[in-house]
């Protein structure tokens, strides 16, 4: 492949209801809305939306889904610094009793999943300095203490057979 690789900077999505939909992603992650308006050449209002300066916008709100339309959207992920930043966010979810919550261990990512107003799958997640073969899911409780955390995830971890630094498989990343 060229050394040329382009990097995913944004996603968008059709909604229902494009007010409520900005309301719960500025409510639910702090994200702004950058801009807002008709399409010259599409035929639906698009809301931008950012949690940081130098992106104008990370998420992509569109009017234009049916009212009875499935979502066709896998997930929308998030990513946070901390297991406090995962916990802040899975409370906010929970005060607004968000459907379908659960938390992940994935043993290279510490997850929550939730469905938004729309039923997307959105996947709020923290990065860990481990790598595992994925798909890998075990249950996490993120009210026990970071400590305990990190270690049950670290011993997981190292059991499994695919198991190396993120340094490591970084390097054959690169090599590929």
């Amino acid at each position: 492949m060229s050394e040329t690789r382009p990097v995913l900077s944004h996603f968008g999505v059709f909604c229902r209801d494009l007010d409520a939909m900005v309301a719960y992603y500025s409510e639910v992650f702090g994200m702004t809305m950058t801009d807002r308006g008709q399409g010259h050449t599409m035929p639906f209002t698009i809301a931008f939306m950012s949690s940081v300066p130098d992106q104008h916008h990370q998420l992509a709100l569109a009017s234009g889904r049916g009212a009875n339309d499935p979502s066709t959207v896998m997930q929308i992920s998030f990513k946070v610094k901390n297991l406090d930043g995962l916990r802040e966010i899975q409370g906010r979810a929970q005060a607004r009793q968000a459907p379908a919550l659960r938390a992940l261990n994935h043993g290279n990512a510490l997850s929550i999943y939730f469905s938004d107003i729309e039923d997307n799958t959105v996947e709020v997640y923290l990065d860990t300095p481990w790598y595992v073969s994925q798909p890998h899911a075990d249950p996490l409780d993120l009210s026990r203490p970071d400590e305990e955390l990190w270690m049950e995830t670290e011993a997981m971890c190292r059991r499994d057979p695919s198991f190396m630094t993120v340094e490591e498989w970084q390097r054959k990343f690169s090599e590929a």
